[in-house]
This record gives C-alpha cells, structure tokens and sequence, in this order.
C-alpha cells in the first residue's frame, strides 16, 4: 500500500464534478478521483479548519464511531472497476478491526476529520500521474485538461460579431 496525502481539489468548470488530487507521500505521483460537490465541500471545509455550529454529515459519521468506542485507524482506496473507485474504512473498536466498504469521496471527507492516514492499493496508484506525464501531453499537443477540450470544442458561429 501506498500512502498518499489529500494535495488539493480541482474545481471542473464544465461539470458539476471536483477532482481530488491524492499525492503519493515522498513521491510525485498523483491519484486524481472524480467526486461530487458536496464531498469535495466536506474535505475542503475540514482542510481549512472550517468549524460549523451543527454536525455536517461526515462529523456525525466520526462522532458515532467515537460514542460507539471505536477509532478509524486508516482508509484505503483498494480498487477500480469500470472507471469507479472503491475504498473501505477501516475501524478498530472492541479489539477488532471491521472493514467497512465506502466511496473515497465520504472515506477522505472521514478521514481528514479523524487525522486518520490515507492509503492506495499500488495496483490502483496504476492509474496515478506525474507532472512529468502533463508536461510531455502538453508537448504533444494533446488536450491537458476537460477545460481545454471544451475550449477547443466550441462553435462560435452563431455568435454576433460586435
């Protein structure tokens, strides 16, 4: 396992979709997942030391494994399948350690709340990327980004000319 770190959130301004980048501890690979906007809330709320009066829905999850005894000792992102990724919570209480299946979006909104670490599958961080990758596809002429293909894509023929 591999274990990564929450880099930022990438704001896609095509889709109503962030990106959370996951950087490989002491390495510069790079695990983008797509995640909707209401978890890319939850993560960023916490990552600024944003505090609100009334539990959000990831604070409640992390106040009931703590009332219920038991610690998240780490996530791990295991899996892909079909451009989807799996995670599973792990949660130690009562001398055991359950394993709970999650999306990674809600297993790092958790996470950041419990300063718990955070981990990859190596056969996952496969599909990982370098800065090195985006500087040789910029090279290359292709598409870096959503938003460039998007600029690239638009028809401006309607357009009044002023």
């Amino acid at each position: 396992m591999v274990e990564v770190t929450v880099d930022r959130i990438l704001l896609n301004p095509i889709a109503e979709y962030r990106v959370v980048m996951l950087k490989e501890v002491g390495a510069e690979r790079y695990l983008p997942i797509f995640i909707g906007p209401c978890e890319a809330d939850a993560i960023a709320i916490r990552l600024r030391g944003h505090k609100h009066p009334r539990p959000l829905t990831h604070d409640l999850l992390q106040n009931t494994i703590t009332q219920m005894g038991g610690e998240v000792s780490r996530i791990v992102v295991n899996d892909m399948r079909n451009d989807t990724y799996f995670a599973r919570i792990v949660v130690h209480t009562n001398g055991q350690e359950m394993d709970i299946d999650s999306r990674p979006s809600d297993a790092i909104a958790l996470a950041v709340r419990c300063e718990a670490p955070i981990f990859v599958e190596e056969a996952v961080m496969e599909h990982s990327i370098t800065p090195e990758q985006d500087m040789s596809a910029e090279a290359e002429g292709e598409d870096a980004t959503a938003f460039q293909e998007f600029v690239n894509n638009l028809d401006l023929g309607d357009l009044p000319i002023q």
